[in-house]
This record gives C-alpha cells, sequence and structure tokens, in this order.
C-alpha cells in the first residue's frame, strides 16, 4: 500500500536546479514539512544528465518524497515515488505498466483537461496557474472560481493548485477544494525555506 500523497510540493525549474546551494534549501524544506513535502525533479531544458543528477540530489531525503517530472527513464534509475505528466508525455497507461505504485499526476489547465485526465485514470491533476506567474506570463490564471469547478469535476481525485501560490494563498485554495499546492518560488526562494515549509504545511491541514 503506497503512502497518502504529499500535499506541498516543491518544484524545480532549471534555475533551481542549477543552484549551487539546492541540497541545503532542500534539507530546510524537508525539516519543515515532513512527509507531506515531495520534490518534484523538473526542468525541460535540462539535459538528461542534468535531470537525472538533480533527481538524485532530491532523493536524498529521509523525509519527503520525490516526484519526478515528464522523464519516466529517469524516475525508473532513482526511488520515486511518484511521477507528474504534461501535455506532450506518455499516456498513464505507459507510467503504470512501470510502476504500478506511482502516484501519476496529470498537469492541467482547464475543466476539460481535468475531465480528460480523470478519464485515463491520473492519481491526482495539478492544476493552474491559479493566479498570475512569471512562470507563465502569457496564460491567463483560472482563479479560484474555475478552480472550485475543476475540484468539483475531479470528484475523488486531488486536485494540486499551482501557479502564483504564496503562503498567503494557500488558506484560500484550501477553501476552494484544493487537496495541496505546488509552487517554486514560495519554497525555493524563501529566505526562511525550513518555516515557509511549515506555515504551508500547518494550513494546509
Amino acid at each position: 500500500m503506497r503512502p497518502a500523497l504529499p500535499r506541498l510540493h516543491a518544484i524545480t525549474d532549471e534555475r533551481i536546479a542549477r543552484r549551487a546551494d539546492l541540497p541545503e534549501i532542500a534539507r530546510e524544506l524537508a525539516k519543515g514539512g515532513g512527509s507531506q513535502l515531495a520534490f518534484h525533479a523538473r526542468g525541460r531544458a535540462l539535459s538528461g544528465r542534468e535531470h537525472y543528477d538533480l533527481a538524485a540530489r532530491l532523493s536524498d531525503s529521509p523525509t519527503a518524497r520525490l516526484f519526478v517530472n515528464d522523464r519516466l527513464d529517469i524516475a525508473l534509475a532513482v526511488p520515486t515515488a511518484g511521477v507528474q505528466l504534461g501535455n506532450g508525455s506518455l499516456p498513464v497507461s505507459a507510467a503504470r505498466a512501470l510502476n504500478p505504485l506511482w502516484w501519476i499526476g496529470r498537469s492541467v489547465h482547464d475543466l476539460a483537461e481535468a475531465e480528460a485526465a480523470r478519464t485515463e485514470g491520473a492519481d491526482y491533476l495539478v492544476v493552474g496557474p491559479v493566479f498570475a506567474t512569471a512562470s507563465h506570463p502569457g496564460r491567463s490564471p483560472l482563479g479560484l472560481a474555475k478552480l472550485q469547478q475543476i475540484v468539483a469535476a475531479a470528484g475523488d481525485l486531488p486536485v494540486i493548485a499551482i501557479g502564483g501560490i504564496t503562503a498567503e494563498r494557500v488558506r484560500e485554495v484550501r477553501s476552494s477544494g484544493a487537496y495541496g499546492v505546488a509552487a517554486i518560488r514560495a519554497f525555493w526562494d524563501d529566505v526562511e525555506p525550513a518555516d515557509a515549509a511549515r506555515r504551508m504545511r500547518e494550513w494546509m491541514s
């Protein structure tokens, strides 16, 4: 039986992946997030070697669990709790065939994509951007009302809210039905990452 899906998802990008202090920040985040924290090894412009090295470094934590975005080959090469699939990734069924114990998530941006991901057999949804975000400057934010619609359509699938998430916004996305939150800057760029993760963990629960 697999452990429950974490509620906090600290996602990397190329900038974070290449930071010299990544191991130290990861340790602080794990200290604050505990078993509710997942690290996502992500970086679309990373080479295969860079992505593997990133995943290997993030898999070091005794409490936080590792999720790998898109690269199923890398997810097979390191101790991985789950995988996150985007629009260009392999189907959920392909990931399930590789490891039936993985949490398999889909990134979705509207109601139709959420319904399709549920039909496809995803275990959870990452929904966004809920708020405006520098990571996707050209994409209009969904807002809380649309997040609520997607949560309703998802049924029993956990919904992880992403996009412009800050510690101050955790409570309102939780009130909108989100099971958890995902972010880059709110975790990795906080001057006190352990405290940031601890606050988010407390507010999500």
